[in-house]
């Protein structure tokens, strides 16, 4: 399936942040420039494969600062792309880019366009800080949108002195090369492949992949189908069932197959079950599940005899006789890509030997710490060797989860006797010949945050490859198989070669990351026959008719055109509803019988349809037309003439449906007599109206329905209810009457809706409202039956009563987000709204959840104050303490530092404190002690406070205090990256390096064999000039003019080793202003 980074939903909007249709203002930017003519300006669809339609383009950005549009594109460029910024970022702390197609909404039902393509930021001072970002999409209807969400910092981006932004001017440019795609809407695998697909449904990335190539081992399909299950079973909630159900459906189907029981019976049915999961625990809980329901069976031990192999882990010391062994088992094995050029290398890596010395010796029993070897040798190779590749790998260096897209060779034969067996372990069975075919092979396509996947398989281990792409099959040869899947880099053809252009260099983001081999010795009985004999007879009998629902609705959907479907509203309906789902109407026509009827039939054939089902001879039916009034009321509006009833059903149809559905909605009125026998209907002048009537009861808070009644339009309302007489002549066929037994007088009883219009006024505004508490936002702590016209105070007051609470405004209620499904960024303020319906409405969407919290002051206290999260940083202990302090909005620096000096611990009496902005690990001011607090944003900004040491407080006239980061270079992009706690250092005059160093050493307290390998530099515009032991730092900062002091510093350059501390910088509101108790 396709699983792309989608830009998050912008918090307070109904719309996707990578919209398709919306403009921009023509002024708001200037036209793309184009650098590179477009070739013909013909679709991609009419491009050979082989020749890729590829531009170039730049898009000059003026007046880039005063772009007030969340989201702004450029002109349309190649095959009706565009370039899609969001300069303020899509809901990160990033510049954030993609490219659309602008034509989207009016291309043809499946269009599809395959794009590689690569996207850059200039740097308009020097060129080879430009940065660069490439990838690849299949674009289609879904996903006519793809980039990047975090494509730069927006602090670079928006740093006059980096050069990205000069003159209030941003160049971007794009490099595009599009290839034609198969039409995938017209496309039959079954017919071209014999093979179906899986579905694509949306959430299960990587799965369908996996059950391809499992089902395609028949050895373990057959033992699906030979594990025990019964027809009582549902395929939902039975693994073994749901499995079978899947194989069978695959193996016999016409069309693609949906998982969506099989997801259910294992409980993976949300998307972020599979985004918590990698494709190897999929496999390890399918295969652990599936091992469980085998044990007592006649396919009991399938599992370990395909996929269990045995290595061995030893240590062995060098000097002494003494060697632990210790023997582990294996369904998989996962290879390291980084650093191998192919599968080899890296089993050459797996058996590697491990010296343990020095510092690392190992404790022997008996023997103390000795020099020793320590390794892994396999005992045994399973039939099925399943092969994980890690292309993901956690990066220490950069903190991040990143995807390796190095070249990796698999072969199409893998020999794991190679070299004399130098993978196998002493006690090895070599008789066995560990040589492998190449099964299938799994592939990624995309990056560490999403992607596609999909599978290369031979399911008989001929040269025939297969792709197995969600719904659709291809054959494809062996090269696309492998070659193509070794990832790398990829060198497109130049546009104009009489040019001197660079050549179009894409890294290949489509690689293997899995890849199962299935032995050679092992193959004829692995690839068995697999036939209808080998599947339950219970399991054919339910499938088959499963397959004749599925024709049947199939073939009703082919010929709906030629049916009517009549729905008979009766008056069992309506006492069955009335009072329980309906209130102000008279009956839910979703839940009555519904009647298949041809359009050609008369309509007297229907009515004796009718008579069969009720036992209602024709000539005691009398149909009414319903008609929707003004009001938006459903109600029943005339009988059906005596010329009506010799139509035919669809002439009918026509006449009363102006909607043009294939519905025809009716009541059936049956006259019943003393004896509850139908009666003929009652003669209807047009002076006779049609009421119905509801009784409500007070007491019981109850509405029913108790019948219809003809009465004369022009008569006295007195023959039913003296009190009608104000309504006469003003109803009509269909009205409703809801009456009620007069009130006692002078009752004591109290009730809370004495009569009908309070009653129903009640049934309208009720909502039940469900509570969750702020810090778990996905569980239901309560609910509520309230009134959407109930006030601010009624709500908080019944939630304080709920949760115990004394003092009402105590009680802070937050709104639901509906298109997120999070709470909103902002709470209520205290009485900001006037009712609960304005609490719960999102844009043209009503919620049902409030979120709440307990504070600990009351809300309209609280809103008087400021509180402020500070990290405070103790002098001579490793330790930072996050402190919450609470002030009145118009208070000062001073007075923050005041409040948190009496809640840390000082190094003396006299310290002094001060308060530090620090953002991304720079520090970008101190405050001034007489700024109001109130303005503070410490959502995104790290507050820092800390002591004054004293050798700041007694600077020379020549002294500096510089400010000194940590950081260290990324190796892909050759840029900074900063990290650690920045702090400042004063540096004397003529002071040198050395002397410097040893003061930070002392200052940081790292080990001297740490220390040695760092490296010195002084940065300015982020390029380090690295420095000497000798060289006289403070000559370094002689300019003072420099756009903020924090783009002047000592860089010290090392490993980030440091343990990553227990704070976090603010991520949002919810840790941030939750009051302190």
């Amino acid at each position: 399936m396709t699983m792309m980074t989608p830009p998050p939903l912008e918090p307070e909007e109904d719309e996707m942040l990578v919209p398709h249709q919306e403009l921009v203002a023509a002024d708001a930017a200037q036209p793309m420039e184009v650098v590179a003519q477009t070739e013909a300006a013909s679709t991609a669809e009419s491009q050979p494969a082989e020749d890729p339609q590829t531009s170039r383009f730049t898009w000059t950005i003026e007046n880039f600062t005063r772009i007030n549009a969340k989201k702004h594109y450029s002109d349309a460029f190649v095959v009706g792309g565009r370039v899609l910024i969001f300069p303020k970022g899509n809901n990160v702390d990033h510049f954030s880019m993609y490219l659309d197609v602008a034509d989207s909404a009016n291309l043809p039902y499946g269009w599809s366009r395959y794009a590689q393509f690569s996207l850059a930021v200039v740097n308009q001072i020097q060129q080879k800080y430009t940065i660069r970002k490439d990838t690849q999409h299949q674009f289609n209807a879904r996903e006519s949108d793809w980039g990047f969400t975090s494509f730069m910092p927006l602090s670079e981006l928006y740093d006059p002195s980096r050069g990205y932004l000069v003159d209030d001017t941003v160049v971007v440019e794009a490099e595009v090369a599009v290839r034609k795609m198969v039409d995938y809407w017209t496309y039959d695998s079954k017919k071209e492949t014999g093979y179906v697909g899986l579905k694509n449904q949306g959430a299960t990335c990587y799965m369908n992949s996996l059950l391809q190539t499992l089902y395609h081992i028949p050895y373990f399909r057959k033992a699906v189908y030979h594990m025990p299950t019964t027809e009582n079973d549902m395929p939902s909630g039975s693994i073994p069932l749901a499995l079978q159900s899947l194989f069978y459906k695959l193996q016999y189907s016409d069309n693609s197959v949906a998982t969506k029981e099989l997801t259910k019976s294992f409980g993976w049915d949300t998307y972020d079950s599979f985004m918590q999961h990698d494709v190897q625990e999929l496999n390890r809980v399918l295969c652990e599940k599936l091992e469980d329901k085998m044990k007592r069976t006649v396919v009991e031990g399938t599992i370990e005899k395909l996929f269990e192999g045995h290595h061995i882990n030893y240590i062995e010391c060098i000097n002494v006789d003494y060697k632990s062994n210790r023997k582990e088992s294996f369904y998989d094995l996962q290879l390291d890509v980084k650093g191998c050029r192919d599968v080899y290398a890296s089993f050459d890596k797996y058996v590697e030997v491990e010296r343990l010395e020095g510092d690392n010796k190992y404790h022997a029993e008996n023997h103390g710490l000795q020099d020793a070897k320590k390794g892994v040798l396999f005992l045994d190779f399973p039939p099925v060797l399943q092969l994980q590749l890690k292309r993901f790998e956690y990066d220490y260096m950069r903190d991040t989860m990143v995807k390796i897209n190095d070249r990796y060779e698999f072969p199409l034969q893998l020999d794991l006797d190679r070299d004399d067996g130098k993978y196998l372990a002493p006690d090895a069975d070599r008789s066995i010949r560990n040589l492998y075919a190449l099964h299938s092979v799994l592939v990624h396509s995309g990056g560490v945050h999403g992607g596609h996947y999909y599978a290369f398989i031979r399911p008989t281990l001929s040269d025939q490859w297969y792709k197995f792409d969600d719904e659709r099959v291809t054959k494809e040869d062996t090269k696309k198989a492998l070659e193509e899947q070794y990832g790398g880099e990829e060198e497109l053809p130049q546009i104009n070669p009489g040019f001197n252009n660079a050549p179009f260099k894409f890294t290949k983001y489509s690689n293997a990351y899995m890849l199962v081999y299935i032995r050679e010795s092992d193959k004829d009985k692995i690839m068995c026959n697999v036939d209808e004999k080998d599947i339950a007879e219970h399991l054919r009998v339910r499938l088959k008719k499963e397959q004749e629902e599925k024709e049947h609705k199939k073939k009703e959907k082919a010929e709906a055109h030629l049916y009517t479907i009549i729905k008979v509203a009766r008056d069992e309906n309506l006492k069955e509803q009335i009072g329980k789902d309906i209130y102000f109407d008279l009956v839910d026509h979703e839940k009555v019988r519904s009647f298949r009827i041809q359009k050609q039939l008369p309509f007297t054939t229907f009515k004796e349809e009718v008579a069969k089902e009720y036992g209602i001879p024709v000539q005691f039916q009398r149909f009414w037309l319903w008609a929707k009034r003004q009001n938006h009321t459903y109600r029943p509006n005339r009988p059906l003439s005596p010329h009506e009833e010799t139509q035919s059903v669809g002439q009918l149809r026509e006449v009363s449906n102006k909607a043009h559905n294939a519905e025809l909605k009716l009541f059936l009125e049956v006259e019943l007599g003393p004896d509850l026998r139908p009666l003929p209907p009652p003669e209807k002048s047009k002076e006779d109206i049609l009421l119905f009537f509801k009784l409500y009861n007070p007491e019981k808070e109850e509405l029913c329905f108790v019948g219809r009644l003809f009465v004369k339009a022009l008569g006295k309302p007195s023959e039913i209810l003296t009190k009608l007489n104000e309504m006469a002549g003003f109803l009509e066929d269909g009205d409703i009457i809801c009456f009620q037994k007069s009130p006692i007088p002078d009752s004591d009883t109290q009730m809370r809706y004495p009569d009908v219009p309070s009653y129903l006024e009640y049934v309208h505004n009720r909502q039940v409202v469900h509570f969750r508490l702020l810090e778990k936002p996905k569980d239901d702590d309560f609910s509520l039956e309230l009134s959407k016209l109930h006030t601010y105070d009624d709500v908080v007051e019944r939630v304080a009563r709920q949760l115990g609470v004394d003092d009402p405004a105590k009680i802070r209620l937050t709104s639901h987000n509906c298109y997120s499904q999070q709470p909103k960024p902002q709470p209520i303020r205290y009485r900001g709204v006037e009712h609960l319906l304005d609490m719960l409405i999102h844009y043209n969407q009503t919620s049902d959840i409030l979120y709440y919290e307990v504070l600990d002051i009351p809300l309209p206290e609280l809103q008087g104050l400021k509180t402020l999260k500070v990290a405070f940083h103790h002098a001579t202990k490793d330790e930072v303490v996050i402190h919450s302090i609470r002030l009145p909005k118009n208070s000062t620096i001073a007075d923050v530092i005041n409040d948190l000096k009496t809640k840390v611990e000082l190094s003396s009496p006299s310290a002094e404190l001060r308060l530090l902005e620090v953002f991304y690990h720079k520090i970008y001011k101190i405050f001034p002690l007489h700024e109001k607090i109130e303005n503070i944003n410490d959502q995104y900004w790290t507050l820092r406070a800390e002591e004054i040491p004293e050798e700041e407080k007694n600077l020379g006239p020549n002294d500096r205090l510089i400010h000194v980061y940590h950081f260290m270079k990324d190796p892909l992009q050759n840029q900074i990256q900063n990290f650690g706690d920045p702090f400042y250092l004063a540096i004397r005059e003529g002071e040198t390096l050395a002397e410097v160093k040893e003061r930070i050493q002392k200052k940081l307290q790292v080990p001297d064999e740490e220390f040695c390998k760092w490296k010195f530099a002084f940065i300015s515009m982020n390029r380090p000039d690295y420095l000497q032991d000798s060289d006289v730092v403070s000559a370094r900062f002689q300019r003072r003019d420099v756009y903020g002091a924090w783009e002047q510093y000592l860089g010290l350059e090392h490993a980030d080793t440091a343990p990553k501390r227990a704070y976090t910088a603010n991520q949002n509101r919810h840790t941030y202003e939750k009051p302190s108790t």
